[in-house]
């Protein structure tokens, strides 16, 4: 297969599952009512349709990035494709809400094994001078598949049925899994012969499975808190041990000495952390506060993700000419102005001043995502691959899970028990004000800590760790 065609196809299947895997989520929460209703579910089942989605994608990232570098990214990618389907499948046919709550947490480990290699295999394969153009590609794939999800999922959930979700999905997962069966070729494991942590890594899962539970449960029952507790001591032994051994799970060591990969991967936590909160309350405020129906407020929430979108592509052509670091720490600026200019929102705020604040912080996250990744990739060596990759999605996870965290703290300390309706809209706008601020004092760390991987820059195209990407991949 001629090089270029080869590389095109690459992408092509890296796309088309990076978009299946936020899409999966995001239409999900859209079907949660009509799949309530056929099966007479609680509210907290419902919860746990998307909780141990988020759950099962976090446990995993980091296992399963170390263990694709050793055992090779193909072939964890291949397994994870295939099980995707096999699950899609069950839950189009599942015959209650345990069965659709089990395969939903299968779902999430199959991301996990998607997402952890998906970059990695990307840097492995596409040399430097157009890496950054193919992850804006894929980045762009990712925000398609998160502005799409809930407007494809309601479509389908009022003119057939939610159990389309899932049917449609199927054809393309099988179509990617083929393309990738038969055109991937080669394998890629730069580490191994190298020890897996297997230890390191039941302590990781166990300790960030307690403090995902026990923060995102804590108003449910009281004892939740010490799941938090116990879960922030283990990982706090995780960390020693894994400065303590030869072959770490999360080789903390070199993270530390490696100012480019620790900044960047602290700056996208911060920015998920200060910005994926915004939609959130952005979307009550349009409906509580100012009245706007679902749909309504659901085109207009849509612009920004489609204008992320847009950018990301062009914003990795840029990182393939100019220093990622630069690119991204303005993405990170326009993302914090957003912020900012959110913290000033009343009850009479011009929608042209909404639709403002949307463009900024779309054409910020554009502009950030796509050079932070070509950044934090371009850092290290191609043995370290699958472990980057599966650091940067942890940090984008957790980032989420810290703003929707935030958010839920707030309005249960203004709120209470108060319902969200126009009576208590007052309460809510200071609410939204408080998180704002917040926010937008993570976006300036963020800055910071970008900026800083530009003082003395490690990461220069002259220098960068060598690739084996000449002509076909390394195969062993």
């Amino acid at each position: 297969m001629n090089h270029n065609k080869y590389l095109l196809s690459t992408l092509w299947v890296i796309a088309a599952v990076q978009f299946l895997t936020p899409f999966m989520f995001s239409a999900v929460g859209v079907a949660l009512p009509a799949i309530g209703k056929e099966f007479s579910a609680k509210a907290f089942q419902l919860g746990l349709i998307e909780m141990v989605y988020i759950l099962g994608l976090a446990l995993f990232l980091l296992p399963l990035g170390r263990f694709a570098d050793i055992y090779g990214r193909k072939r964890i990618f291949l397994s994870g494709t295939f099980f995707m389907i096999l699950a899609t499948i069950s839950i189009s046919l599942a015959p209650d809400i345990k069965f659709i709550i089990i395969f939903r947490f299968i779902q999430g480990i199959c991301a996990a094994m998607i997402t952890s290699t998906s970059f990695a295999i990307l840097t492995s394969i596409f040399p430097q001078e157009k890496r950054g153009r193919a992850m804006g590609v894929v980045v762009s794939s990712v925000y398609l598949g998160i502005s799409t999800g809930p407007t494809l999922a309601g479509l389908m959930v009022q003119y057939l049925n939610w159990r389309w979700i899932f049917y449609a999905a199927v054809p393309i997962e099988i179509a990617v899994f083929l393309f990738a069966l038969t055109s991937l070729k080669g394998e890629w494991s730069d580490a191994k012969g190298e020890k897996f942590d297997w230890f390191g890594s039941v302590v990781y899962m166990l300790s960030l499975a307690l403090i995902i539970v026990g923060v995102v449960e804590v108003n449910h029952f009281a004892s939740a808190k010490w799941f938090a507790v116990g879960g922030i001591a283990g990982m706090a032994l995780f960390i020693i041990y894994q400065l303590q051994i030869e072959s770490p799970l999360l080789p903390l060591k070199k993270i530390f000495k490696n100012r480019v990969f620790m900044f960047s991967n602290a700056a996208t936590w911060l920015n998920y952390a200060a910005s994926f909160g915004v939609t959130f309350f952005f979307s009550i405020y349009l409906q509580v506060v100012r009245g706007i129906s679902p749909n309504n407020a659901g085109f207009i929430l849509v612009f920004q993700p489609l204008l992320q979108a847009v950018c990301a592509p062009f914003a990795g052509r840029l990182s393939d000419r100019y220093q990622p670091a630069w690119i991204a720490t303005g993405g990170m600026s326009l993302c914090t102005i957003g912020l900012v200019l959110s913290s000033m929102i009343t009850v009479d705020t011009p929608f042209v001043m909404i639709y403002g604040i949307l463009i900024v912080m779309g054409l910020g996250f554009g502009f950030f995502s796509t050079p932070n990744n070509t950044a934090i990739m371009g850092s290290i060596t191609p043995r370290d691959y699958g472990i980057a990759s599966s650091i940067i999605a942890t940090m984008r996870t957790t980032g989420m899970l810290t703003s929707m965290t935030i958010a839920t703290v707030l309005i249960s300390h203004y709120l209470g028990t108060e319902p969200l309706t126009a009576a208590t809209g007052e309460l809510f706008l200071l609410t939204m004000h408080t998180a704002m601020v917040l926010f937008s004092g993570m976006g300036l760390v963020a800055i910071f800590l970008s900026m800083g991987r530009i003082i003395r820059p490690k990461y220069k195209k002259s220098s960068a760790p060598p690739y084996s990407t000449n002509s076909t991949p390394k195969k062993n």
